[in-house]
């Protein structure tokens, strides 16, 4: 087992991939807690967050241990489908897109409220928010690689 640095341009790079790890670790966790603890049934969409989410922990940690330059490559396809899919979540949240458009037709439908913080923050929008920071951290990450060619 080698924790070998050199394959990882300088320290800046291994402070995004922790804090990439990290969200990723709070958001899936996090999520475990609402449906877990709280007992909230996911919805549909909630489910598709969360399967590309939950590798993303995994990911994140094999790389700290084992850095390798090429974790953009593996981590972007899931943090992007999740970002979308996220994204067309909060637009059925906020009503922009209307409730029949949505592919929860059984159970939970897509757009109840489980939890309504400052009057607009919902699980969704954390989501989001997860993804969102996750994406241009993995983004910068690619440049600093980029520019340490």
């Amino acid at each position: 087992m080698s924790f070998e640095s050199s394959k990882r341009s300088d320290s800046l790079s291994l402070t995004f991939i922790f804090l990439s790890f990290l969200i990723s670790l709070i958001a899936t966790l996090g999520s475990l807690f609402f449906s877990e603890i709280m007992n909230f049934i996911p919805c549909s969409l909630c489910w598709y967050q969360r399967i590309f989410m939950y590798p993303l922990v995994f990911l994140f940690l094999i790389n700290l241990l084992f850095p390798d330059d090429k974790i953009f490559k593996y981590a972007f396809p899931l943090v992007f489908i999740g970002w979308i899919i996220s994204i067309y979540h909060n637009l059925l949240m906020f009503k922009i897109i209307p409730e029949n458009l949505s592919p929860c037709v059984q159970g939970v439908p897509c757009s109840v409220h489980y939890i309504d913080w400052f009057g607009f923050i919902t699980i969704p929008l954390l989501s989001f928010f997860a993804y969102t920071i996750i994406l241009i951290l993995l983004i910068i990450l690619k440049r600093e690689n980029i520019n340490a060619k």
